[in-house]
């Protein structure tokens, strides 16, 4: 074989690994379902996962040869497929709630069509509110979904009727017995519409939750009936007709889509959240497998590869779905007794919660392997480091050592033989290869050359028992917790429990020896260079990091099994109790401690963000500071002046808040849109035009953030000009005819709730059925001879081009004049919002990490840990949350220009790297149950150095910060982490070289104790130097990801060079 087919090409990195590979051996591992101990061939890959593509090929509809009876057929098969396809589809969850959703709407619409309920309604127009409200509270929701919503229609329709009675009482009292009609009328404006509306703004920013947002538009519906529409408030009467009508509407639609909810296919929040956990769960056993593997392979391979995306995407897309499912099954479990089931369930999710960041721990861990690998060997796979006695001790690599290794093919040599078996690799051959013990491998001290033998040897030692441990963690994480529906029964397997406490045991015992062993043999050589040791400690201290993450994994398994066996035990011992309803209790009664997850520390330095809450930027202490920084500075002012300008600026300030500030605005453009219904001159312009609708669409279309509000400002213009196209088509194919409009009608709201359930698209959805309902019901109640002033329309011969073309208006200038208050009034930003909340966010992750990981050790005694409780769910709960401003304001429009989206994306991601590093850095550190003697001479000797890195790291945080907030580019002075690591790195080095154990009480020949001073008698073993190593790789990672943020803010903001002007 030529040597150029024999090494790989001078252009390829990585080189491509020889096809014949030998295998990593089988260890012993536990069968989780019956807790029996095999060595037979195993392998992490799933059984559905193949190499290839499935081999499937789609084949054209039709062929040139086909003859013109083939090609019919051929479309009579597709046609009959697409039908088939589509009655499944139409049993599916998806299709059961769009047909909910149209049976509940053409029940609705039988308010305007059927004579009887239309009667019963009374005779004002408005009936098509009935179908309007089913639009909104629809039943494609769960049970407990439904309750929630029913509370929130309760007091929706409590406080427009409270408005209404409110308004118009104090239109007969300052209109009628006053006879001050204009007051009468400004406080109607200012209180009950713009007070009014005000309030729902606030409670919609505030509660932040969309049946919230579907309650406010039920309360404005009913409001603006009321107040701007009907002539009582006008003219000084108290009339309760309409009151009572809209009451009864309000009512009739909330019975209507209660009882479909319940009546037909329900659907319960307890079970698709049995469904989530099942998803997400699988999900994690498929990312623990791949990483494990990829750690195993030495190659980033599977971490890059399809499926680990896949299995990323999954849980990424179940996770909402898992809250949201949680916070509705607590409606149904409270509502039937069960709160120990809802507070078990919750249990079981945090647990979930806690194992996804164990897996963000876990890949943290994998990297650093690959980090090391690539770092050490040169493009063409040699080991060559840098030579210069100028460089910091950890870039400095000898040559010396490796000069033997034939240009470093060894290398792909010795990570090939850790490559996992295929299926098919049980070969006689290979099992006799590996079928010695363990041990026996083990007890070769060999001669690392490079790095990469230290990791071959690990894997030597460790592979099969961490594969092994792998293997049962995962097929534990893929086996299905609960059975098939419609019970949902807990089947946790008996022999679970078992089997991963006997695998830990295994693996635990396997990783003593191991570690034992490795540093051993790196303790034989010491006649090594102390830079080429050092590089080699770095690499076992990598091995030991994942070995230890993937324990910690194993045990934060063991939780989860426990709260599931919990949760199997009271659903088979369930009892009602409604502890909830116990007012007259005292609370701590009534709460129940059943979840293992509690804040075990009295004061956090961060408290959790509500999962429907915006980050609000700048903190409160921070503007607080900004505010009386002045005053602190003069205190020669005048104390008096200094109190009250403080109060008034405190006043301001709560005034200033987003959630008043966006209510405030809302009310201004309500008050604004209803003065022409109030002034004379502009009554008939209101009336004519239907500015009732146009209101209502102000209201819809007002949120938090500009780019949210811009977001659904298109579709809803869109949906008006699809609900009137339909009018237009239905009402002149039907002459108006009831039950043609009905059924037409039902494929109008079939589509429609298409849209809103299957593709996601609630704006388009809704306000295509809201266009149609105003036009279409509107113009059958007119025929039917309803007591409205509809000359202008036809009367009882409606001109339906004139019903469509007022509504189309109408609807149209009320989405426009929501954009415009959103904008104008006290914008929000959501890039305002992504750019505050990103610093803040650095800001925190700086201030946390300069607490020092291992020196709080020193300092507790290993009693706590630098990521305290709760600390990781709060930072990543506040990531997501910034991704969803992220999205938002991808829609803002700038004349700087769009958003930049794509490197916003990738500041995310760096992020979320950085968040796995810290959390991969807490289970380093907070399960050292105590220090030994080595461990505390080292962390005592390294003091200054790591103190001065937490330092660096926490500054570099606030440079990046600092950049972010206000738009400045960065210099191209940017602090660098890796000098103060290497710094780090060379004490560690000097204490090696320096230290030499004395008896206690002994000095040195030279008269004292040499620069270790008291420390050097301490006895320090190889096994000592693996925290602060481990320490060193992921402070390396983190420093690593602040890199890729500060490249993507250099290409955003630029970069300020020696000869940058600024002052102009």
């Amino acid at each position: 074989m030529s040597s150029a087919s024999a090494s790989p090409s001078a252009g390829q990195w990585p080189p491509s690994r020889p096809s014949k590979r030998s295998k990593l051996r089988n260890g012993t591992f536990i069968i989780p379902t019956t807790g029996e101990r095999s060595r037979r061939h195993f392998t992490l890959r799933r059984s559905d996962q193949t190499d290839g593509p499935d081999g499937s090929t789609t084949l054209p509809l039709y062929s040139a040869r086909q003859s013109l009876s083939e090609q019919s057929h051929a479309a009579t098969n597709k046609i009959r497929a697409g039908v088939v396809r589509f009655i499944q589809w139409l049993d599916s969850p998806t299709g059961h709630g769009v047909l909910k959703c149209t049976i509940a709407y053409t029940l609705a619409s039988l308010a305007t069509f059927l004579e009887p309920i239309s009667e019963y309604l009374g005779k004002p127009d408005g009936k098509h509110v009935v179908a309007t409200i089913t639009v909104y509270f629809h039943p494609a929701r769960t049970a407990g979904s439904m309750i929630e919503a029913i509370l929130v229609a309760l007091v929706a329709i409590a406080y427009a009727e409270t408005v209404s009675i409110l308004s118009m009482c104090t239109s007969v009292l300052f209109g009628s017995t006053f006879k001050m009609v204009p007051l009468a009328h400004a406080i109607t404006l200012a209180v009950f519409i713009g007070g009014g509306f005000g309030g729902i703004g606030w409670v919609k920013q505030k509660m932040n939750n969309p049946l919230v947002d579907v309650g406010s538009t039920l309360a404005s519906l009913a409001i603006i009936a009321v107040v701007t529409k009907e002539t009582a408030v006008f003219s000084h009467v108290f009339s309760n007709q309409k009151i009572v009508q809209i009451f009864k509407m309000l009512v009739m639609a909330v019975a209507i889509t209660t009882a479909v909810n319940l009546l037909i296919w329900r659907v319960r929040a307890t079970d698709l959240l049995r469904q989530s956990m099942t998803k997400a769960s699988a999900s994690l056993g498929d990312m623990l497998s791949m990483i494990t593997r990829g750690f195993l392979s030495g190659s980033e391979d599977d971490l890059l590869s399809s499926e680990f995306s896949a299995a990323t995407s999954a849980y990424a897309a179940v996770y909402p779905q898992l809250t949201k499912n949680l916070r509705e099954a607590k409606f149904e479990r409270y509502f039937l007794g069960h709160e120990k089931l809802y507070q078990l369930d919750r249990a079981v999710v945090r647990s979930m919660e806690t194992l996804a960041q164990s897996i963000g721990g876990l890949r943290s861990a994998a990297n650093t392997q690959f980090a090391l690998l690539n770092e050490s060997m040169g493009p063409l796979g040699t080991y060559s480091p840098p030579t210069s006695p100028s460089m910091s001790p950890t870039t400095q690599r000898s040559i010396s050592a490796v000069l033997n290794s034939n240009n470093g093919k060894d290398r792909f040599l010795t990570l090939s033989s850790i490559d996992e078996a295929s299926d098919e690799s049980n070969d006689e051959r290979n099992q006799c290869r590996y079928g010695r013990d363990d041990v026996d491998g083990a007890r070769d001290a060999p001669t690392f050359r490079n790095p990469s033998d230290i990791f071959e040897h690990f894997i030597t030692l460790l592979g099969p028992s961490m594969k092994s441990l792998a293997f049962t963690l995962s097929e534990v994480l893929r086996e299905p917790p609960f059975g098939s529906a419609p019970e949902y029964k807990i089947t946790v397997n008996d022999h679970f429990r078992q089997s991963l406490t006997d695998a830990l045991s295994l693996f635990n015992a396997a990783r003593a020896n191991a570690l034992e062993d490795l540093y051993k043999n790196l303790e034989f050589g010491r006649a090594r260079t102390e830079r080429i040791q050092a590089d080699f400690e770095e690499v076992a201290a990598a091995c030991g990091h994942f070995s230890f993450s993937l324990q910690s994994f194993g045990e934060e398994m063991q939780k989860y099994l426990d709260v599931l066996d919990d949760l199997k035990h009271a659903s088979e011992h369930k009892t009602r109790s409604w502890n909830w309803m116990k007012w007259w209790k005292d609370g701590k009664d009534r709460k129940y401690h059943l979840i293992p997850y509690h804040n075990e520390e009295t004061e956090n330095l961060i408290r959790p963000i509500k999962k429907t809450a915006i980050p609000r930027g700048i903190p409160d202490t921070m503007i607080s500071r900004r505010d009386t920084y002045n005053w602190d500075a003069a205190p020669q002012a005048s104390k008096i002046v200094s109190m009250l300008s403080r109060k008034f600026l405190r006043l301001i300030r709560k005034v200033a808040r987003d959630d008043i500030r966006f209510g405030l605005k809302v009310g201004i453009g309500a008050c604004l849109w209803a003065t022409f219904s109030f002034i004379p001159q502009t009554r008939e312009l209101y009336r004519h035009w239907r500015g009732e609708w146009g209101l209502l669409s102000f209201m819809i279309v007002c949120s938090m953030t500009v780019g949210a509000s811009n977001t659904t400002g298109w579709a809803r213009f869109m949906g008006t000009l699809i609900g009137v196209s339909a009018t237009l088509v239905n009402w002149n194919v039907t002459q108006g005819n009831a039950m043609g409009l009905i059924i037409m009608g039902w494929f109008v709201a079939f589509w429609s709730f298409w849209m809103i359930v299957a593709r996601g698209k609630a704006p388009l959805g809704r306000i295509t059925l809201l266009a149609y309902n105003v036009s279409t019901l509107y113009a059958y109640s007119l025929s039917q001879s309803v007591e409205d002033d509809d000359d202008d329309e036809g009367g009882t011969n409606p001109i339906i081009g004139e019903i469509v073309r007022h509504r189309f208006f109408a609807v149209t200038a009320g989405i426009l004049w929501g954009l415009i208050v959103c904008r104008l009034i006290w914008p929000i930003s959501a890039r305002k919002k992504f750019k505050e909340g990103l610093s803040m966010l650095y800001l925190q992750m700086g201030l946390i990490w300069k607490r020092g990981p291992l020196a709080i050790l020193l300092r507790s005694d290993c009693s706590r840990s630098y990521l305290r409780s709760g600390e990781q769910e709060a930072l990543q709960k506040y990531a997501a949350r910034l991704d969803v401003l992220r999205n938002s304001a991808a829609s803002e429009f700038e004349l700087r220009g769009p958003f930049p989206s794509e490197q916003s994306a990738r500041l995310m991601r760096c992020t979320n790297r950085i968040l796995d590093a810290f959390y991969a850095m807490s289970l380093v550190t907070q399960r050292k149950g105590r220090l030994t003697d080595g461990e505390r001479a080292l962390l005592l000797y390294t003091a200054d150095e790591r103190a001065q890195l937490c330092d660096r790291i926490c500054h570099v945080f606030q440079v990046l910060a600092s950049s972010l907030m206000l738009e400045y580019p960065l210099t191209d002075a940017l602090p660098s982490v890796v000098g103060t690591r290497d710094r780090l790195l060379g004490k560690i080095f000097q204490f090696r070289k320096e230290h030499v154990p004395l008896p206690e009480g002994e000095t040195s020949k030279k008269g004292g104790q040499g620069v270790l001073g008291a420390l050097a008698h301490v006895t320090v073993e190889e096994r000592d130097y693996a925290l602060l190593y481990a320490y060193a790789l992921v402070t390396g990672q983190v420093a690593e990801e602040l890199k890729r943020v500060a490249k993507e803010i250099e290409e955003l903001f630029g970069v300020l060079g020696e000869e940058s002007l600024l002052l102009q």
